[in-house]
């Protein structure tokens, strides 16, 4: 799976989780752009992308994240 496969992955997943078809992820997208995405939503995402993608991340990983990105990066990393 490339980068552009998981962004759209993504992309569906926040839309879903967030409950806003209006959301296009890109690779700059941080929390800052997304205003449904605060802290509780941040938690629920990364649990719904884990089960997405049947991957597991560390704390300092989700921690090290600045934006959409770098979460594509450690996913396409475990993939």
């Amino acid at each position: 799976m490339n980068k552009n496969e998981i962004l759209s992955k993504l992309s569906e997943i926040f839309r879903e989780e967030l409950d806003n078809e209006e959301i296009n992820l890109t690779e700059e997208t941080t929390a800052n752009d997304v205003e449904e995405w605060d802290s509780l939503s941040h938690i629920q995402l990364i649990v719904a992308v884990e089960k997405a993608f049947g991957i597991r991340f560390t704390s300092s990983e989700i921690q090290s994240w600045n934006n959409v990105g770098e979460m594509a990066e450690s996913i396409a990393s475990k993939l």
